[in-house]
């Protein structure tokens, strides 16, 4: 049960990403620039993250405090969501949501394949096996043909 839920959140996750970029290509066209779009959505999102964190931090009396070796890790996350979100607003009026999104899942899954394969940040090790370069391949194919048709 535990696995489909998690499954079907991250369904859920993917629909909204697809969604946030159309959302932020309109933003751009109303506020003129890509990169203000991209800043407005990160602002409102920081907005609510910290309001969740204080509501979760209230309920289950937990502070969050800085605990990790490794200080980049702070910005890098924001750093690589902000190229990400701009180049969706960019992207998404010029060559439509669903060709940005089969080109962004399929980086986001060679990504992941390295990823696994180096055990990158403490991630299980997961070989480069037949199967997932099939996978991929077929995925980037996928995204090649919603492109190009």
């Amino acid at each position: 049960m535990a696995a489909a839920l998690l499954s079907l959140m991250g369904v859920v996750a993917g629909a909204f990403i697809a969604l946030q970029a159309p959302i932020n290509a309109q933003l751009s066209r109303g506020l003129g620039l890509p990169l203000a779009a991209a800043a407005a959505s990160f602002l409102s999102g920081t907005i609510v993250l910290l309001f969740l964190t204080w509501v979760f931090s209230q309920t289950q009396g937990v502070s969050p405090s800085w605990r990790g070796p490794a200080p980049w890790l702070f910005v890098a996350g924001g750093c690589l969501g902000a190229v990400y979100v701009t180049s969706t607003i960019i992207l998404t009026p010029r060559i439509g949501a669903a060709a940005v999104m089969a080109f962004a899942v399929t980086g986001q899954l060679l990504a992941g394949i390295l990823i696994d394969r180096a055990g990158f940040l403490g991630v299980p090790v997961h070989e480069i096996s037949m199967g997932r370069m099939t996978g991929a391949a077929l995925l980037l194919a996928g995204a090649l043909l919603i492109r190009l048709t």
